[in-house]
């Protein structure tokens, strides 16, 4: 029973310090702000505001539930412990290692705190050394990351994709929406190298192929990142596909370039002009946001082109399939045997390490 009051009070504590870092007060003053504006008669009035104030709020509560429902389940311990009733050890037990779970996942939460973090996630991937192979790894990059987002219960929706001739995918772009979906993907950011027999040759030669993968936060709101229309150039063009019934008949197909950086957006996946410029736009805005991360830029104007390439020596993390199986990122050196886990989606032991390390990096 001793052993379980320290437990409980140590639990207590690091509760209590990591509710100051997450400065729940604030969050929970700006969740009653929104709460009350939108329960004003005129609220909806304006339903974009409106909407806008409602995701907000959404996402205010789905990060400041669980740490509440967490006090509250360790008051309920407390309580238990109170009674002094070594029949309820069995119980007690139960509880507190469920709670010290909990903890440590709500723990590292905290690790999120870039300013897109909480921001759902644009991906682009992209096909880069390597032909039919290189095609055949980013339509096996694109599973894995279906597969984890579907793990995770996030919403993912493909807006752009090119196949290969023969056989993979040339690109492809989707987002995908749940809690700190950004924060969680921007581990993956880089190229992706596979070393594998080949399936694509005669003789089943070790290949390696690259692919890039690009995590860019979604901006939902123009606000975050303000375009000036003078420096866009955009292009609309008949587009590309299988086409049927009235698709591919009319110029719908949109593709924006931003002039000062050499940032291009295509997109063809909608039937409407408009609404694939509103999709570019969007990926657009996201694409900026991120490089302006990546070069530390106070303003648009500051941004360079870009310049990563998926190929040989780039790569943040290496895929081996033969003559062993390995996964093992060149950043953080994280490592994991089982490589057909990985490619199932299983990429949680890759993030946490990568925010742990950027975590201690930021503090040293």
């Amino acid at each position: 029973m001793n052993q379980d009051l320290k437990r409980s009070a140590d639990l207590a504590d690091a509760l209590e310090a990591a509710l100051v870092t997450l400065n729940i007060a604030e969050l929970e003053r700006q969740h009653d702000e929104l709460a009350d504006e939108l329960a004003q008669p005129d609220a909806w009035s304006d339903a974009e505001a409106a909407s806008a104030k409602s995701q907000a709020l959404a996402k205010l509560a789905q990060r400041i539930t669980p740490w509440r429902e967490l006090q509250t389940q360790l008051q309920e311990i407390q309580d238990l412990l109170d009674l002094q009733d070594d029949s309820l050890a069995e119980e007690l037990e139960h509880q507190l290692g469920h709670a010290e779970a909990r903890f440590a996942d709500l723990h590292r939460e905290l690790l999120f705190n870039g300013i897109y973090d909480d921001h759902d996630a644009v991906l682009s991937l992209h096909a880069g050394a390597g032909g039919v192979d290189a095609m055949d790894w980013t339509a096996m990059l694109l599973r894995m990351y279906l597969r984890w987002a579907e793990d995770k219960g996030f919403k993912t929706d493909i807006v752009d994709q090119s196949s290969g001739e023969e056989a993979g995918i040339k690109s492809v772009t989707l987002t995908i929406r749940g809690s700190y979906a950004y924060g969680r993907l921007r581990s993956e950011h880089g190229v992706h190298r596979l070393v594998r027999l080949s399936p694509f040759n005669a003789d089943s030669l070790r290949q390696t192929s690259f692919a890039l993968a690009e995590v860019m936060p979604v901006i939902d709101s123009p606000d975050e990142v303000t375009i000036d229309e003078k420096n866009l150039r955009v292009d609309v063009y008949r587009a590309g596909g299988h086409g049927g019934q009235s698709v591919n008949t009319t110029d719908s197909a949109v593709r924006i370039t931003h002039i000062p950086t050499g940032i291009v957006v295509a997109i063809q996946n909608e039937r409407s002009q408009l609404q694939n410029k509103a999709t570019a736009m969007s990926i657009l805005r996201a694409k900026l946001a991120q490089a302006q991360m990546e070069q530390h830029t106070e303003t648009l104007a500051e941004l360079r082109g870009p310049s990563k390439s998926a190929e040989w020596g780039s790569q943040i993390r290496n895929y081996v399939l033969h003559p062993y199986t390995l996964v093992k990122d060149a950043r953080t050196k994280y490592e994991e045997h089982d490589a057909a886990g990985v490619l199932d989606g299983r990429l949680d032991g890759f993030m946490n390490a990568y925010l742990e390390a950027a975590s201690q990096q930021q503090n040293s």
